[in-house]
C-alpha cells in the first residue's frame, strides 16, 4: 500500500493543512520532503528508517540531516539525487530563515559567549562534524544575520577573509562573532583555531568591523576565547 491509499486524514500532507506544520512528526515532515517512496517503502517507511538510523548514530533523529554530506545520503537505500537534493534544499532554507530576523522580531542581543551557546546550541551542537558559522550584529550587538560559511574541520589555509566579511560589508554590519562546534565533545581550542581567530581579528581591524568573539561550542559546553584571551580582541 502507498501513501496515495492511505485515508485522507492520514496523510502528511494533508494532515500539515488540515492542522500545520508545527503538529506533525518529524517523520512526516521528513516525508513530505522526500516526496514519494519506492516499490517496497512508502515515503514515511523511509523517512522512519532514516530517522532511526541518525537516532543510532547521533543520539538524534534529525542529527542526519546537517551532519551527512551529499555522496552519505545518496548512499541510503531508497534516497536518489532528486530527494537528496529536496532534503538538503529544505535543511539549508531552515538554516537560513532560523539566521535571519523576521520582521516585528526582536532581534537577539549578544554581550558574553553564553548568549552565543544560548543562540546557537540548538543549530550546531548535535553535528557530527565541524561547522563554521559567523553572527553578524549591528551596533547595538543585536543579532543581524547568522551564516554557514564552511562545513568540515576548521582550516586556516581554507577560510578566507575575504569570504567571511563579504556578507558583514553587504548587510553594514559593525560586528560579527565567529562560532564552531567540536563533535569531540571537548570545546578546546585547536592550533587552527587560534591562527582562523587571529587572522580574522586581524582583517576585521582593517576593514572597520571588529570579531567580538569566537566560540567553540560541544553539546553540553563551550569556550568563548574572548573571555579566555580578552587582548586579542582589543
Amino acid at each position: 500500500m502507498t501513501i496515495k491509499d492511505w485515508p485522507s486524514e492520514d496523510k502528511p500532507r494533508e494532515r500539515l493543512f488540515r492542522i500545520g506544520a508545527e503538529a506533525l512528526s518529524d517523520a512526516e515532515l521528513l516525508a513530505i520532503l522526500l516526496g514519494t517512496g519506492n516499490s517496497r517503502e512508502t515515503a514515511m517507511d523511509i523517512a522512519r528508517r532514516m530517522l532511526s538510523l541518525s537516532e543510532e548514530r547521533y543520539g538524534t533523529s534529525l542529527g542526519f540531516l546537517s551532519g551527512l554530506s551529499l555522496d552519505e545520503l545518496k548512499g541510503m537505500t531508497g534516497i536518489g539525487p532528486a530527494k537528496v537534493a529536496r532534503i538538503k534544499a529544505g535543511v539549508e532554507l531552515g538554516r537560513r530563515v532560523y539566521g535571519t530576523v523576521q520582521p516585528g522580531e526582536r532581534a537577539f542581543v549578544v554581550r558574553c559567549g553564553r548568549d552565543v551557546y544560548e543562540y546557537v546550541k540548538a543549530d550546531i551542537t548535535g553535528l557530527d562534524r565541524e561547522c563554521f558559522t559567523v553572527i553578524l550584529l549591528n551596533a547595538r550587538n543585536r543579532v543581524v544575520s547568522k551564516e554557514v560559511e564552511s562545513i568540515g574541520s576548521l582550516d586556516a589555509s581554507l577560510v578566507h577573509p575575504r569570504e567571511v566579511f563579504k556578507n558583514a560589508i553587504r548587510r553594514n554590519a559593525a560586528s560579527m562573532v565567529l562560532v564552531h562546534n567540536h563533535p569531540s565533545g571537548d570545546p578546546s581550542p585547536s592550533d587552527e583555531d587560534i591562527e582562523v581567530t587571529r587572522r580574522l581579528v586581524e582583517a576585521g581591524k582593517v576593514l572597520g568591523i571588529a570579531v567580538f568573539d569566537h566560540v567553540i561550542v560541544s553539546r553540553s559546553s563551550f569556550i568563548s576565547l574572548r573571555e579566555t584571551c580578552p587582548g586579542w580582541f582589543l
